[in-house]
């Protein structure tokens, strides 16, 4: 999940504001449905077991789909940075149809297993590339209000998925939760060809496919051997055992590797962190409980309270509500106050006692009391997860910034793979022995009657209450294992260091789409050109900073002179030559406003003018060097854990200020022309 620095090896053309917005569809195109095939198919996995059998299998409907996305996500980053993030992006799209037309088209659960994995192969690759070309494409000034926006879909795609699955489920087939995908992604396709610019990178970079593969190995031999366990082979017979065995080795495995990598996927020098640790296990657990509760919860709703589809779906809202409720207010808290340790700590208490009240459910349970113990689940989910990636980014060296943001994400993205798998292995050891236990006690109702809520909805209620009681304890049994998890989470984030936060990482606090875990850009440069603007544009709301760094330089300079030279300093090194005539229209005043200043920075011998171009002397590049240093000291006191004395740090702060100033020179550029025209 590191990367090489990424520059560009010729900057894209600068976008009009109506391309602007048109790119930024296509991405959130691409970002909705990598996002909504997470959720869609949990209120369908009832009808769907129906239509196809073996309901042992059902939870690797979901899991195929989270860890194919896991090792794509890991992918997409290195492959976008060298073929091209827009090639990767079609490419992704275009697995993602392939995935989406088998899935709808199978016939049987194993392909559409198989389908799932496709599908969430090219949604890992929509979902990373979709971030990258935002930093791409999107206006620096504007693209904290475009990555806001970008993280509320994804978020909101939670809401829309189970209920937009049980539409389509209840009005047309479960088949068009996957056939859906394919029109839209085509015209997303089409769109990305016509208005996303090609932008590649001239550092390749290396790829730790040793350390993908391993890992991706390890986690699907263990979560077969839990899934398989119990179910088509008892614990203790050689299968399990060597599946267990070959998990131990595969990981052992990816840890050598990972060791030796010189660019590894997920650096073990990260876990000196205790603060990484905690969020990562953390993380895991909240990824765990939450995608897991979210795929039986349909189930039980369909099932126990014999709703449809597509009112599970809604059904399940309380959930997400809670969820969102203290995501924002902790990150609206944390923003302000700097304060967040006992956000996970209370948080994962929350999840415990809202995990054991909705393992008391059961049939007689009224549809208020149940909607109250989904939104405790989901105030305690909410109030864990929104701190922890904001957390990592404020403790890691920002060399370090991408690939520990990258790393949390991919934790979370796991958890969420073993708690859809654990709750599966759980409801399915359960359900058998209960349900058999039911039939043999009504006698009358076959097992594909009993497998299909619509059927068991049609029953007497004296003939389906022995079976919805045998689904009601068997979904109970589940929530009341996954407890003790939630529970290992309250005790694990005790372990949580606090320390003060980063003015970037406080503005960044209050977007909902940091706790949601999106992956980002693996480029640490972008992410630091993230960090400074959010950190300037903090200081900015305090008051101006120019006026600051000009007096902490020690330069003589007055603050006009400084900017002359600034203008003439950037210019020279963005566009090779400054001229008084592109400087003023740039800033869209007339050559004869500016002249004054220059003639006089020229009087004093910091600027020459040869044939009409201006180029500092060797005492304007010492005064320009002054402010400079003044700028590097202040981010040095802002920006904490980054070293200016340190090679490395000095280095990617250069390379992001470089593009920073780069992008607003095209910018005010694109604005100053399209005023012209």
């Amino acid at each position: 999940m590191t990367g090489a620095v990424a520059v560009a090896e010729k900057p894209a053309e600068p976008l009009s504001k109506a391309k602007t917005n048109i790119v930024f569809a296509t991405i959130v195109l691409g970002m909705l449905l990598a996002a909504l095939d997470q959720t869609i198919v949990s209120t369908a996995l009832p009808t769907i077991v129906a239509d196809l059998g073996e309901a042992g299998h059902m939870a690797w409907v979901v899991t195929a789909y989270l860890l194919a996305e896991a090792v794509a996500t890991a992918l997409a980053g290195k492959l976008g940075d060298l073929f091209g993030r827009k090639l990767i992006f079609q490419l992704s799209a275009l697995i993602f149809i392939i995935g989406s037309m088998i899935a709808g088209l199978a016939n049987g659960m194993m392909l559409l297993i198989i389908a799932r994995g496709i599908q969430g192969f090219g949604a890992g690759g929509l979902m990373v590339t979709a971030m990258a070309l935002i930093a791409d494409t999107i206006p620096l000034r504007q693209r904290g209000k475009y990555q806001g926006a970008l993280g509320a879909v994804f978020g909101v795609t939670t809401v829309i998925g189970p209920t937009l699955g049980g539409l389509f489920t209840d009005h047309a087939s479960w088949r068009w939760c996957f056939y859906v995908n394919v029109p839209v992604a085509v015209i997303m396709i089409a769109m990305a060809a016509r208005t996303i610019p090609r932008v590649r990178t001239v550092v390749k970079p290396i790829i730790d496919y040793a350390g993908i593969g391993l890992v991706a190995a390890g986690v699907s031999c263990l979560i077969l051997g839990l899934e398989w366990g119990g179910q088509q082979y008892a614990w203790g017979s050689a299968t399990i055992l060597g599946l267990f065995a070959a998990a131990v080795l595969l990981l052992a495995a990816f840890v050598a590797v990972e060791l030796r990598a010189q660019e590894p996927m997920l650096p073990m020098g990260l876990f000196r962190s205790r603060v990484f640790t905690v969020c990562s296990i953390l993380s895991f657990i909240v990824g765990f409980a939450m995608l897991g509760s979210m795929t039986y919860l349909p189930a039980y709703l369909q099932y126990v309270n014999g709703v449809s589809a597509t009112a599970s779906g809604i059904r399940t809202l309380p959930l997400v509500v809670g969820l969102f409720i203290t995501s924002i207010l902790s990150g609206q808290v944390v923003g302000k106050t700097g304060r967040y340790r006992y956000f996970p700590i209370a948080g994962t208490l929350v999840m415990a006692v809202g995990l054991y009240l909705m393992s008391t459910m059961g049939r007689n349970t009224g549809i208020w009391l149940e909607s109250l113990y989904m939104l405790v689940l989901g105030l305690g989910i909410g109030l864990t997860m929104q701190v922890l990636t904001i957390v990592v980014q404020n403790t890691v060296p920002y060399a370090q910034l991408g690939t520990a943001t990258s790393g949390v994400t991919f934790f979370r993205t796991l958890g969420s793979t073993f708690g859809t798998a654990i709750f599966g292995t759980l409801y399915t050891n359960q359900i058998g022995p209960n349900l058999t236990d039911a039939l043999t006690q009504v006698r009358v109702v076959s097992p594909e009657v009993a497998a299909n809520p619509q059927s068991l909805r049609a029953l007497p209620p004296e003939v389906s209450a022995p079976i919805i009681d045998a689904y009601a304890e068997s979904i109970d049994h589940v929530f009341l294992w996954v407890v003790p998890v939630a529970l290992a989470g309250f005790v694990i984030a005790w372990f949580l260091k606090e320390v003060p936060l980063r003015d970037s990482a406080r503005a960044g606090a209050t977007d909902v789409g940091e706790g949601f875990s999106m992956p980002e850009s693996p480029d640490r440069v972008v992410l630091l050109e993230r960090a400074v603007s959010d950190t300037v544009r903090k200081a900015h709301a305090e008051g101006p900073i120019g006026p600051r760094i000009l007096a902490d330089s020690g330069s003589a300079l007055s603050r006009g002179e400084a900017w002359a030279l600034g203008q003439v300093y950037l210019h020279t090194r963005i566009r090779g030559v400054a001229t008084l005539d592109a400087i003023a229209q740039l800033h869209k005043v007339p050559d004869e406003v500016i002249e004054p200043i220059y003639d006089r920075v020229i009087g004093c011998g910091y600027l020459t003018e040869d044939d009409g171009g201006l180029r500092l002397t060797g005492a304007g590049q010492a005064e320009v060097d002054q402010i400079q240093a003044s700028w590097q000291r202040w981010l040095d006191t802002r920006l904490d854990d980054w070293d200016c004395a340190d090679p490395t740090d000095r280095a990617l702060l250069d390379q992001a200020l470089a593009n920073i100033a780069a992008k607003l020179l095209d910018e005010e550029t694109r604005e100053t022309e399209s005023v012209r025209a």
